[in-house]
Order: structure tokens, then C-alpha cells, then sequence
């Protein structure tokens, strides 16, 4: 149980709060290389703060405040220029720093006037990775954005999934140190579901847990576990899957990653590959080519009932399960048990990291290597033995079920069947 001060000092996110000063201390995904491929602009909600993501025509980024600083008309309907980004209000122009580059008509007047050179506008940094566009928001010198896996892994296909959540994003995460669910939201939940979809032959084992761990490494916290049927020597058990501090899990080939909008909606991604032992062919893809998916959020429909096709895969359990904590949980009420050792062990870690900002060290996971390589994170066997179930639809796990990649799969073996 915490007090209402210390469930607010983990959950709000915007500036000047401690949490939202530890978390503007990293790299966050913002959007996707595809996303932009047919637009100028997007616009961003990123830790309490509205923002707009531009390209230029040289393709240059840039992720500036959502209004423009002389009479406040938004920047998403601003005009790309070669340099920069023109207000289509009075035609002025800035850079991706923010600086204004032009102002038209200040300009017709006085030539010689440098009134432009005093106007900035707030700009955030921007970079890309494995298809990703990161946006940083914190204190300059930026971190090294590091190379997590997944992200610089070579011959795989990729895609990415996106859904906004209307919670909090701690409640999202506390759910990663949260082994005991997958037998009852994931197992006998499912079953219920696949009841009330009038699919029975679908159900599964419910395999109860016997043992649960944690333990912290080098990047964060990985979570063990051992259900009846298996034992201490299995992989489960021995490596556990991690949580990468401050907000990434890694399940296998999957990293999902929860964005704070506000304190009240977490922009959510699945970040997938696919390499070359899961079944998929490997083609070359660039990155603009990544598909991107939306995974619908389930609520209640008009009636009052539960929309039960969306509940029959793991993200859409894993959501139903959050949003209905409420907008922010209120852990003044929780009564935590054994399981709950994870949860205890990551809010302590959100704790030190903060008051490591406030002492101003650099929080775990904040890189200043230039040089760095890629960072290779723990898998079990458990997950990597689901890559090829993800090909045939029989993992329920992490939106498979609107995967498109999967789909283009699916509708290449069945015209080759018509044949």
C-alpha cells in the first residue's frame, strides 16, 4: 500500500514532476519511418506535452511545440519547407532546433531586421532505429539512443503494433512484474472467453504456478517462473523473461514498449521480428516499408457487455485488465501478496532513479558511450519456442492476431493452394 503522495510521485509524468524528470531522461518511441511516409506531420502527446513531429524536404525531423510561438495556430498543419517548417498562419518558419528562420512580412518591411534570430520555439531531438523515430526530452548533453536487440537485429522482417491506452502507464508496467496473471487472465480467463465465442475446442490447460522469482540484472528485472508440470531446471525458471528499465519488455521476439502521453494514456507499441527460425521468408524491407497495425483497446459496447472477440488474445486481456484500475490506481487501497515481489522490486528501482536525478547522477539505462555496440537481452526457450506457433496462429500472445505480416503469410498459402 503506498500514500496518495507516493502513488502521484510515480505516476505523474509531466514537467517538472519527479517522474516525468527521470523519464525525459530517455529515448522514447514516438512513431514509426512507415507512419510518415505519406504525411508532412504527426502529432505526438509525450509525457504531458503536445508536440508535432515534421519532415522536411531535405527528410530532415524535427519535433517542435505544438503551436507556434507568435499567435499559437498548430504546427500540424504547418508546410514543410526545404529547411524546417512554415506556420501556414503569417508564413514564419523554424528549424528542427526551433530557431525561426523566417518572417515574412517583419522581413518585407525592415530587411535588416534579426527580430527572427530572438524567436525560438521549444524543439526536441530527435533519432531513428530499426524503423522507429525516438524523441528525447530531456536536459542536453542527449544519451547514446541504445541498440536493444530487436532493434538492430540483422536478416528479420519487422512490424510494429500501436494501440493508445486510456490508463496510466505504471499500472501497465506493475502488470510485466506480474508472472501469476498469465495462469489466470491468460489461461483461465481465455477459456472462459473462448466459452462465451462458442469456441471450445480451442480452450487450454490452466497450469497453476508452483514458484515465482525475480531478480534485478544488469538493465533491469527478469521474472521466473515455474507452473505444475514443469520444474527448476527448465528455462523458465533458470533465465525468465526482462523488464528493461524504465519501460520495455521483452517476451521473446517482441519488445513492448509503454509510452506516458499524460498521466492518463499510454501510447503503446509492439515492436516484432521475425528471423529466419520462425518460418517467415526474409525479403529485403526497408524501413519506410514496416507495416504498422492499430490493436483495438477493448471496452464495454452500448449495452454494457464485454466485446468478447477482442478478448480472446493476450493484449487485449492484458488491456481490459489495466483500464479498468481506472484513469491511475489507486494503490492507497491495494493489498499486496507473495506474487507481488516484482512490483515492489520495480517501484523501488523508479525510486532510486529518481533520486539519482535529484542527486544528478545519470539513472540506470542512460548511455554515453558513443561507441557502444548492441545490447543483447535474455530470452527464455518458453518464448522463442512460440516464434513458429506465431506463424500457424496458435499463440494468442502479443496482437498475433493482427499481425499483417502473418496475414500476407496466410493469403500466399492459400492462393498456392487454389493453384
Amino acid at each position: 500500500m503506498l500514500t496518495q503522495e507516493q502513488n502521484e510521485r510515480l505516476t505523474r509524468v509531466g514537467p517538472g514532476t519527479p517522474m516525468g524528470n527521470l523519464l525525459r531522461r530517455y529515448w522514447h518511441p514516438i512513431a514509426t519511418v512507415s507512419q510518415m511516409k505519406d504525411r508532412d506531420t504527426l502529432p505526438i502527446k509525450l509525457l504531458g506535452e503536445d508536440l508535432v513531429l515534421y519532415r522536411d524536404l531535405s527528410g530532415t525531423y524535427g519535433l517542435l511545440e505544438a503551436r507556434c510561438p507568435h499567435r499559437s495556430m498548430s504546427l500540424v498543419y504547418g508546410i514543410p519547407e526545404k529547411c524546417g517548417i512554415r506556420c501556414p498562419y503569417h508564413g514564419w518558419a523554424f528549424d528542427e532546433k526551433g530557431q525561426c528562420i523566417e518572417q515574412p512580412y517583419e522581413e518585407a518591411e525592415d530587411p535588416d531586421a534579426r527580430f527572427k534570430d530572438k524567436v525560438t520555439t521549444v524543439a526536441y531531438e530527435v533519432s531513428q532505429m530499426g524503423g522507429m523515430i525516438f524523441g528525447y526530452l530531456g536536459p542536453k548533453p542527449a544519451p547514446v539512443l541504445p541498440k536493444w536487440d530487436l532493434y538492430v537485429a540483422e536478416e528479420a522482417m519487422r512490424e510494429v503494433g500501436f494501440a493508445v491506452v486510456p490508463c496510466n502507464w505504471l499500472q501497465i508496467m506493475e502488470n510485466s512484474l506480474d508472472p501469476v496473471h498469465v495462469e489466470w487472465l491468460h489461461q483461465y480467463f481465455l477459456n472462459y472467453v473462448l466459452r462465451k465465442l462458442g469456441k471450445d475446442d480451442k480452450q487450454r490447460p490452466v497450469k497453476p504456478h508452483v514458484k515465482v522469482g525475480f531478480d534485478t540484472f544488469e538493465y533491469g528485472i527478469t521474472k521466473r517462473r515455474v507452473q505444475q508440470g514443469n520444474s527448476e531446471e527448465d528455462d523458465d525458471w533458470k533465465i525468465g523473461h526482462p523488464v528493461v528499465f524504465p519501460n520495455l519488455l521483452k517476451t521473446g521476439h517482441v519488445f513492448q514498449v509503454r509510452v506516458p502521453q499524460d498521466d492518463n494514456h499510454t501510447a503503446y507499441w509492439w515492436y516484432r521480428i521475425f528471423d529466419k527460425e520462425s518460418g517467415m521468408p526474409i525479403t529485403p524491407q526497408a524501413d519506410v516499408d514496416i507495416p504498422v497495425y492499430s490493436a483495438p483497446v477493448p471496452l464495454l459496447d452500448g449495452s454494457g457487455l464485454p466485446q468478447w472477440d477482442i478478448l480472446d488474445n493476450n493484449s487485449g486481456q492484458d488491456i481490459v485488465a489495466w483500464i479498468t484500475q481506472g484513469l491511475v490506481t489507486d494503490r492507497t487501497k491495494e493489498v499486496l501478496g507473495r506474487s507481488d515481489r516484482g512490483v515492489i522490486m520495480y517501484r523501488k528501482m523508479l525510486e532510486d532513479a529518481m533520486r539519482d536525478i535529484e542527486a544528478g547522477k545519470d539513472p540506470k539505462n542512460v548511455f554515453r558511450d558513443p561507441n557502444m555496440g548492441p545490447i543483447e537481452l535474455p530470452v527464455e526457450k518458453f518464448f522463442l519456442g512460440r516464434v513458429s506457433n506465431t506463424i500457424d496462429k496458435t499463440s494468442t500472445g502479443n496482437t498475433v492476431k493482427y499481425s499483417p505480416l502473418i496475414k500476407e503469410v496466410e493469403e500466399a498459402k492459400n492462393r498456392t493452394a487454389a493453384e
